[in-house]
């Protein structure tokens, strides 16, 4: 580990060191949120909104039931399957209080993902909102789990505003398909019937699991990432600290796009902007993009997160560009590389700079950041967090030098206990209290640190490293590129070549003019030998380009010609 002057870096409100044991658990803090914040507004979603008084009633309702009518125990496993909705985090709170375990489940899972990840995290109750039961049913006589609790979208936007939603989400849009769960139970008869008086406290400790988190599952088998009270407490501690130049308790509207149950939202968003009592607008359906600009329209808001893919698709909307952005002060960049093209036109359009962090499941997520003090420098990641050190190591494990590429490690107290009932797994990401991230790095002399790329997506020209990501970068630079996605080839001449997936902005663009444009910007073996146009891009449902996709598809076509 070196030695950097990072305090130099550091925001000049934000110390090194943060009591990342301030909070005896999330559900701790969250009630402290409860008493500080009251009648403010939590949480808001499609028009509706709720308070922290009503999350604390709400959740407490969830929680008993739980514990009273289902009769599940402290550590139960229950699976929260379901988009930005004001249900999740009345069901992630319930879940927390009761003193058992939330395991975030993706509601565009497969039946084949969803029956792995319920029966590894062994869940005792599934929540689940309507529009994804029917893949639950294909699978429910393969799973353990004794409970499943189905919601429709509409179920607590109140009144005749929520009928209305459901009834278009169902019978106008088609987005429910038929399903048969006969022993399932409705939100709205759950709600209806659980009793807050008989809710009992379970008081947990740090080292109590708060979350078994999924990886994403690209390079095989998604893994549960066994992810503390503590572990989450202290990304919230980090998270506050480095967001305290700009943000104030009570003062903020953040925008949450991502989806909740992804854990840069989880933290970020859902718990961390909870923890100062900001106004959440959770945005259900952002591929929508027309409707989510609608609402962007609506709110003065003062922050907003997302990916690389979601900032480039909004700039890529003429609305955008009209809206009020007089009162951003923070936009965050995270769960895939923002790209120098998308940062600099996001800050000529809005104003404010985007910052990239970075972070992993594993690492609850946040470890590095950019400042968000005018200091920050595009194209890296930024500083680690407070209580956070990096390094970076060869093949060897050893330690290298400043400026050198190796795998970014990182040691705090937001790393995982380890891989859930996966000890051999655990064993080859961690060395002792450090965790291997699979992400190549460069560390420079002031301690920023920049991503080259993922070690396993590194691709081999002639002996020589051809990072992804830099060759992504320069193509997405070209005026007639929406987005485009890089992926190594086997070539009988150079090892592996370099093969590029784009999105056309603009219909007129030959792959030719790419690779002339790629010749002014990379050294030879960097340029791509093939570049094939696609209407879009295979992504996870947060949006991060998967490589993977693209290369089955990219052999799917070879095979086919």
């Amino acid at each position: 580990m070196h030695n950097f002057p990072w305090y130099k870096f550091y925001p000049s409100e934000v110390d090194s060191e943060v009591n990342v044991t301030a909070y005896s658990s999330v559900v701790n803090l969250f009630e402290e949120s409860v008493k500080k914040f009251g009648n403010a507004i939590a949480y808001e979603c499609m028009g509706k909104s709720i308070t922290f008084n009503e999350v604390d009633q709400l959740s407490k309702k969830f929680a008993s039931y739980l514990q009273n009518d289902l009769n599940m125990k402290k550590g139960d496993r229950v699976a929260i399957q379901m988009p930005n909705c004001l249900q999740y985090p009345v069901a992630l709170f319930g879940t927390l209080r009761a003193g058992m375990v939330v395991v975030n489940t993706n509601p565009l899972y497969t039946p084949r993902e969803m029956k792995h990840q319920f029966e590894d995290a062994g869940v005792d109750a599934i929540v689940i909102v309507a529009n994804f039961a029917s893949n639950l049913e294909k699978i429910r006589h393969e799973i353990h789990a004794k409970h499943v609790i189905v919601t429709e979208l509409g179920d607590m936007l109140g009144g005749l505003k929520g009928t209305i939603v459901n009834l278009v989400v169902k019978h106008v849009k088609k987005m429910v398909p038929a399903y048969n769960l006969p022993r399932a139970i409705s939100w709205k008869k759950m709600m209806g019937s659980a009793n807050v008086a008989t809710f009992k406290r379970e008081e947990m400790t740090l080292n109590d699991t708060a979350f078994l988190q999924y990886t994403g599952g690209t390079t095989g088998l998604s893994k549960g990432a066994d992810l503390t009270h503590g572990n989450i407490v202290a990304n919230m501690q980090q998270i506050s600290a480095w967001m305290k130049p700009k943000l104030k308790d009570s003062e903020e509207i953040v925008i949450t796009a991502l989806p909740l149950y992804h854990i840069f939202a989880l933290t970020v968003n859902c718990l961390a902007m909870m923890k100062i009592g900001a106004h959440n607008v959770l945005i259900t359906n952002p591929r929508d993009m027309p409707g989510f600009i609608n609402e962007l329209g609506k709110h003065k808001f003062t922050v907003i997160t997302g990916v690389n893919t979601l900032f480039n698709g909004l700039l890529n909307q003429e609305a955008f560009h009209k809206l009020d952005f007089s009162s951003l002060k923070v936009a965050v960049g995270g769960g895939m590389a923002v790209q120098q093209a998308t940062a600099e036109k996001w800050e000529k359009v809005t104003g404010t700079p985007l910052a990239e962090g970075y972070g992993l499941t594993e690492t609850s997520p946040v470890a590095v950041c950019n400042p968000i003090d005018g200091t920050e420098r595009i194209g890296t990641i930024g500083i680690p967090l407070p209580n956070t050190d990096v390094k970076i190591i060869d093949d060897n494990g050893n330690d290298l030098p400043v400026g050198e590429r190796g795998e970014l490690c990182i040691k705090g107290p937001q790393v995982m206990r380890g891989y859930w009932q996966k000890p051999e797994e655990t064993e080859k990401v961690m060395d002792r209290d450090w965790f291997k991230t699979g992400d190549i790095a460069v560390i420079d002399e002031d301690g920023f640190v920049k991503i080259v790329d993922r070690k396993k997506e590194m691709i081999l020209v002639s002996g020589f490293n051809v990072y992804p990501n830099e060759v992504e970068n320069a193509i997405a630079m070209h005026p007639k590129v929406l987005e485009t996605g890089v992926i190594g080839m086997p070539d009988d001449k150079s090892t592996e070549k370099v093969v590029a997936y784009v999105v056309p902005k603009d219909k007129s663009v030959t792959a030719e003019e790419l690779i002339a444009h790629c010749r002014n910007e990379l050294t030879n073996y960097k340029v791509p030998r093939e570049v094939h146009f696609a209407d879009e891009l295979p992504k996870t449902n947060v949006g991060k380009i998967l490589r993977r996709k693209i290369k089955e598809m990219h052999e799917k076509t070879v095979a086919q010609a």
